[in-house]
């Protein structure tokens, strides 16, 4: 098995899942052709399911890129050759800026996997280049229904013509992550970060918990007279290398809990509403942070210091972060690992952001029926007990999702905050669109602007009139 980061999204620190969506806006799909064509025919990857199967098998090949899925899968499709020695899978697993460029290079050389890991921000472009297949009427995939998944989820890999790219894997949703040990030095317990309120306009009770656990190179607490926000020594809130025009787990919370949505439809919208006052006096907000100290200006952390590290080291009190970090971050030493819900927006509840993962088969795969049958296994009771169990992430079904958070709790740690968000309903899309990549090329320059407090926020609608003309 190759070597990998441990991204689901875009960047594992930041927005991740799953990697970090801004890496993923930033990178341009099928546009490098002969050059990544050359390097995906001399990329040498590793499967882990070994290179052949056995004399009258078929063997296909799946891929996918986060490292801390990888024993889940691994399990699961040990168990689907089990039950179908037919077929052998050869398994290959890459880091996220690996993976994304030699996906690429794999369907311009036509020699891609059969099936592999797909992300939102991703398939859209692949469903216009014609790369994957529409999964309706392969295999088994018509007989797994769509309500068989947390609600909404299948709606993601549904495309604007009505057929299904993708299968869902998992789901992610944003909590908050911090140390107990650390709380208890600002005089703080669990409960003091339960029930919080928030509201652009003076921050609620969540900002009054931001100001004391910032805290000066004198020791001052940004509560308290000759707080010095010039020279902070612990941030109230951490804040990844880069933000990007999702904001997963940055500032998407906050602004989806005002009432406000990405775009005009709950998928595949073709206008962005950057110009909504809601979404504006959120970031006006949000970056107002940097000016009293208690989120770090831009540039404070590198790639090398991610919200994870700055939570150990003590730089920063509390994180934002994705269900995809809980093993990173309760795997950090010294760190007494607590999550707390988001808190309640202007909506009167806690709003996340609500993303996952998919299963999507190459369109030059020679072998789609048996890559249905494997993608059909990995949406099973079975395989999604059997990757639950692992706790790396929320399986797609409720039978996966209850054995996650099973697995957690028999290491005594709670992860309800995260699922909680979704029994209850209380989440928004992650913006399904196209042109995803333009998008975070327009949109960054405003949001690394903002973060170095060189714009007003007023400056945004300009950015999404931009944004918006990519769909005339």
């Amino acid at each position: 098995m190759t070597a990998s980061s441990t991204g689901r999204r875009p960047n594992v620190s930041s927005t991740g899942r799953r990697p970090n969506v801004s890496s993923i806006g930033r990178r341009t799909v099928l546009t490098t052709g002969a050059a990544l064509a050359a390097g995906a025919a001399t990329a040498g990857l590793a499967g882990c399911g070994g290179s052949v199967g056995a004399a009258g098998t078929t063997t296909i090949d799946y891929w996918l890129w986060d490292a801390n899925q990888l024993p889940a899968y691994s399990a699961a499709i040990e168990a689907f050759m089990a039950e179908n020695p037919d077929i052998h899978v050869r398994i290959t697993q890459m880091g996220w800026d690996d993976y994304w460029t030699k996906l690429t290079a794999s369907f311009v050389a036509e020699a891609g996997p059969d099936c592999f890991t797909d992300h939102l921000g991703k398939y859209p472009e692949f469903v216009k280049l014609g790369v994957i297949s529409p999964l309706d009427g392969i295999g088994q995939l018509d007989e797994i229904p769509g309500d068989r998944f947390k609600e909404g989820l299948q709606d993601l890999w549904t495309g604007q013509d009505g057929a299904r790219y993708g299968i869902p894997k998992d789901y992610d949703t944003i909590a908050i992550m911090y140390d107990r040990t650390r709380l208890a030095e600002a005089g703080m317990t669990d409960e003091d970060l339960v029930g919080l309120d928030w509201n652009p306009e003076d921050g609620g009770t969540f900002e009054k918990v931001l100001a004391h656990l910032s805290v000066d190179a004198h020791g001052v607490r940004g509560d308290e007279e000759g707080f010095d926000p010039t020279n902070v020594a612990t941030y109230g809130m951490a804040a990844g290398p880069g933000v990007d025009y999702v904001g997963q787990s940055a500032w998407s919370p906050f602004a989806l809990s005002t009432g406000w949505t990405f775009t005009d439809e709950r998928t595949w919208g073709r206008r962005f509403n950057y110009d909504d006052e809601r979404f504006q006096a959120t970031m006006d907000w949000y970056y107002g942070l940097v000016d009293k100290g208690f989120l770090p200006p831009f540039g404070t952390f590198g790639d090398s210091s991610p919200e994870q590290v700055q939570i150990q080291s003590g730089a920063s009190a509390l994180a934002l972060a994705g269900s995809w970090m809980i093993g990173t971050y309760n795997g950090l030493d010294e760190v007494d690992l607590g999550i707390a819900p988001l808190p309640a927006g202007p909506v009167g509840t806690p709003v996340s952001m609500f993303n996952g993962l998919g299963d999507s088969i190459s369109s030059q795969s020679e072998h789609k029926e048996e890559a249905s049958r494997l993608i059909a296994f990995l949406a099973s009771d079975e395989a999604q007990e059997i990757i639950g169990g692992f706790g790396a992430i929320f399986p797609a079904t409720d039978i996966g999702t209850e054995k996650a958070i099973a697995a957690h709790a028999e290491s005594g740690l709670d992860v309800t905050p995260y699922t909680d968000r979704v029994d209850r309903g209380e989440t928004g899309l992650y913006p399904l669109v196209e042109n995803s990549a333009s998008i975070a090329a327009i949109m960054q320059s405003a949001f690394d602007r903002l973060w170095m407090r060189q714009i007003d926020v007023s400056e945004f609608t300009a950015y999404n009139d931009r944004v918006n003309a990519l769909f005339e």
